[in-house]
């Protein structure tokens, strides 16, 4: 009798998890490297050509409010990948590295029995805290080699592996410098149209050919990454999100707080659950879609110490909001001199605070390193030579050397955030409540403000000895 009742029980158990198993999509996160989420047509970009991207997108569901905490490589992927922000996970500069005790998606989706993957650039740190399997086919270190494209054969091979869920990040590398993939013959530089945060000067539309070039040649990457879902018949039970990551490395976007920096990309794709076609007005953050991930896996994401919440109901289709504010931050080291940097955003307005107004920023990627010239960036001595001769060259140098302590933009309206609303008598209600939200969120994150952004800062958290912790 008692063997009887054991197999009854066994048999539920087993049936239970056979429908648990059934309902947890596969996942697919496909990441671009430094592309500006308005370079692409989706966005409203007037130059790239991205037809797989589109094709996407009238198969998903695209959210026009995406954000990321850092418009840097390593911070950004660490926070989607922990479900929180910089300070909270550790990673608060590039080339640092999360606190060693910080469990992410690896942890977080294989106790849910994933098989959790990634190919291309991992860029996070240390190991035991991102233990992904490494699946080979994709460039990991932005080496770039035009005789040896990509291969998907390894990605089809982890998908198709079994019949358990996966979760498999392709974390591709263009448009990231140096911009040596794709055809730039395609984009000739008098017809290139360049937004107003970029001087037009002729070195810059050579270069940003060059840039829209990857970006077409990201596309193509996409599209066969898609296919490898069609080939090994995984597509109707697959949840894609494409990411374009943060801003590109001109002048205004990678390494800032502006809109061009933070705005990211973001579609996401699965048949039978999400309306195609459709755009959503709900503010998400990075640190957004792990949760998610967790809930759509039979977890329960409020269990865990995400900064992030899931916005499982928005892909659904079931609401159009998520979110009252998404935040963000720089810390400047060791890309050049200390220039913290925080903002916030309703998805209207933006409210950005420099923390040492009276410094110049420089970041030496971009402006170049020992006399050598700008490091694959070459255009921007042909910006600080147009300034004698151009007023607009100059206001651009400006803008982004010499900052004021408060910045205030309408971006809906103003989506390049060229005019600078923080002194204006009509925006002090807006600019005091957005000043206070923002306030609070660095006193829930324990953020000292200046007081991070420091050399001794820096590298206790490169050894993995943060010097500051959360404050909740």
């Amino acid at each position: 009798m008692m063997s009887r009742i054991f197999s009854v029980i066994v048999v539920m158990f087993l049936s239970a998890a056979s429908l648990q198993a059934a309902d947890q999509p596969n996942v697919l996160i496909i990441m671009a490297d430094d592309c500006t989420f308005n370079d692409l047509p989706l966005y409203g970009g007037q130059n790239a050509k991205t037809p797989n991207i589109d094709a996407l997108a009238a198969q998903g569901l695209t959210f026009n409010r995406a954000y990321l905490s850092s418009a840097m490589c390593q911070p950004c992927r660490a926070e989607l990948f922990t479900g929180q922000y910089p300070m909270q996970n550790g990673c608060a500069w590039n080339h640092s590295a999360s606190r060693d005790s910080v469990k992410s998606m690896p942890h977080r989706l294989r106790q849910h029995g994933y098989r959790v993957g990634i190919a291309g650039k991992v860029h996070v740190k240390p190991e035991k805290v991102f233990p992904f399997e490494k699946v080979k086919g994709f460039d990991p270190n932005c080496v770039r080699n035009p005789t040896q494209p990509y291969d998907v054969a390894q990605v089809e091979e982890f998908i198709s592996r079994d019949a358990t869920p996966f979760c498999l990040v392709v974390a591709l590398v263009e448009p990231h410098v140096p911009w040596v993939m794709g055809d730039a013959s395609a984009y000739p530089p008098k017809r290139i149209n360049l937004p107003p945060n970029i001087a037009d000067t002729q070195r810059t539309r050579q270069d940003f050919g060059r840039y829209l070039a990857e970006i077409t040649y990201m596309d193509g990457q996409v599209g066969q990454l898609l296919h490898s879902l069609d080939r090994t018949g995984k597509a109707d039970d697959t949840l894609v999100l494409f990411t374009s990551e943060q801003g590109s490395q001109f002048p205004g976007c990678k390494w800032t707080n502006w809109d061009t920096g933070l705005h990211t990309a973001l579609i996401a794709r699965w048949p039978g659950k999400v309306t195609p076609g459709k755009r959503t007005d709900a503010l998400v953050q990075y640190c957004d879609v792990l949760p998610t991930l967790v809930d759509l896996g039979g977890g329960n994401p409020a269990s865990e110490p995400f900064d992030g919440a899931s916005f499982r109901a928005v892909l659904e289709g079931r609401s159009d909001q998520h979110r009252d504010y998404v935040y963000g931050m720089h810390n400047n080291l060791p890309e050049g001199p200390a220039y913290p940097i925080r903002t916030i955003t309703d998805g209207e307005y933006r409210y950005i605070r420099n923390l040492t107004p009276g410094e110049l920023y420089i970041e030496k990627h971009l402006m170049g390193t020992r006399g050598t010239g700008a490091l694959n960036n070459p255009y921007w001595g042909t910006w600080t030579w147009d300034t004698q001769q151009n007023p607009a060259t100059y206001q651009l140098v400006k803008r982004y050397m010499l900052r004021p302590a408060e910045q205030l933009y309408h971006t809906a309206k103003d989506r390049y955030e060229m005019q600078n609303l923080a002194g204006d008598a009509g925006q002090v209600e807006r600019k005091q409540r957005l000043a206070e939200a923002l306030g609070m969120w660095m006193v829930s994150q324990g953020d000292p403000g200046i007081d991070q952004d420091t050399q001794p800062s820096l590298e206790s958290a490169r050894r993995g000895q943060h010097r500051y912790y959360p404050g909740k």
